[in-house]
């Protein structure tokens, strides 16, 4: 990867990384909102709640791996498969640009 590609991927990438972290602070303040109320036995709330953690929990792992792509982007590790150590193909990383895996390993790890 030269310096213009990954110039660009790290722009992206923090692009995404500040966009999912927006989407956190909004479900922490919302999920806060909730815990403010309470919420009763069969509260129709539950349900919004619950799919709200969910939420969070997502967006969790993916600021945790955008975090990672842009560190491994520093060390020049990106796009590099963590675990057979060929290159990721390049419509791989564009349409998930914190992979870690190349197709063949992810589909290996996900038997």
């Amino acid at each position: 990867m030269d310096d213009r590609q990954r110039e660009t991927v790290t722009e992206r990438l923090e692009a995404e990384l500040a966009e999912t972290m927006a989407e956190l602070e909004r479900l922490e303040k919302k999920l806060q909102v909730e815990v403010e109320y309470g919420l009763g036995e069969g509260d129709p709330i539950i349900y919004e709640r619950e799919l709200n953690m969910a939420l969070r929990r997502r967006a969790r792992r993916k600021v945790k791996s955008m975090q990672e792509a842009l560190r491994r982007s520093e060390e020049g590790t990106y796009g590099i498969c963590e675990r057979c150590g060929t290159e990721i193909s390049a419509q791989r990383l564009e349409a998930l640009p914190q992979a870690q895996l190349c197709i063949q390993c992810a589909q290996q790890a996900g038997r």
